[in-house]
């Protein structure tokens, strides 16, 4: 399996294949930053697209994303498909998945003590990170991140591309919008439209973003 990413959440999602012994194979990739050979010298760290087909070829064309901006993401997603990859799902055996009704997209990260009730979806390439708490009947998108400690009540729906920063609470009910930013420590009581930073307590708007144009 290749892990997209060297540093940073690339570690985190290390963890999480060691808890499930399957480091076996295991490669980095990294075609930015500076980087050793090898990852705490054991893991090799490709450097270029030439290098991520040799070891598809020789490993199997598994990979997962070890970068956590939830665009960034959706695009490497779409390069690394594109040169023969089958993206797959890690979901630590730490984390708290209820019995009933729970739907988790393709190629999600899911980080110990995570907790989700039943009847929750995610979509494709989500990020859910340590202490995250999604209850029951909550709807996410692709694509999103849900960063430590954050906490989705009862019927709440987040858009695809959006970022719901640490211990950040969303109320029942509550419609996050696609390409939204909420702030770390927010309080949110009332929907949050497409496109949008919303910070504070309770949360409100603080200025609109760029949408994100999938086909770029």
């Amino acid at each position: 399996m290749i892990v997209i990413g060297a540093k940073g959440f690339a570690k985190e999602v290390l963890e999480v294949l060691h808890q499930l012994n399957q480091t076996q194979n295991v490669a980095f990739y990294d075609d930015v930053n500076e980087t050793e050979e090898k990852l705490y010298d054991k893991f090799p760290i490709l450097k270029n697209e030439s290098q991520v087909k040799a070891f598809f070829e020789a490993n199997g064309n598994e990979f997962t994303i070890g970068i956590g901006n939830p665009q960034l993401r959706y695009q490497l997603y779409k390069k690394f498909t594109a040169l023969g990859g089958k993206i797959v799902t890690t979901i630590s055996p730490f984390a708290n998945l209820s019995s009933y009704d729970v739907t988790i997209g393709l190629g999600t990260n899911i980080l110990m003590n995570a907790v989700f009730s039943n009847s929750v979806t995610l979509g494709k390439g989500c990020l859910v990170y340590y202490n995250a708490i999604i209850t029951h009947d909550c709807q996410i998108e692709d694509f999103v991140e849900i960063s430590p400690g954050a906490t989705l009540l009862g019927r709440c729906k987040v858009g695809s591309f959006s970022r719901i920063g640490a211990n950040a609470t969303i109320l029942p009910d509550v419609k996050i919008g696609r390409n939204v930013t909420v702030g770390a420590g927010a309080v949110v009581t009332k929907d949050i439209p497409d496109n949008s930073l919303a910070y504070g307590v309770p949360a409100v708007v603080i200025k609109s973003v760029e949408p994100f144009n999938e086909n770029e």
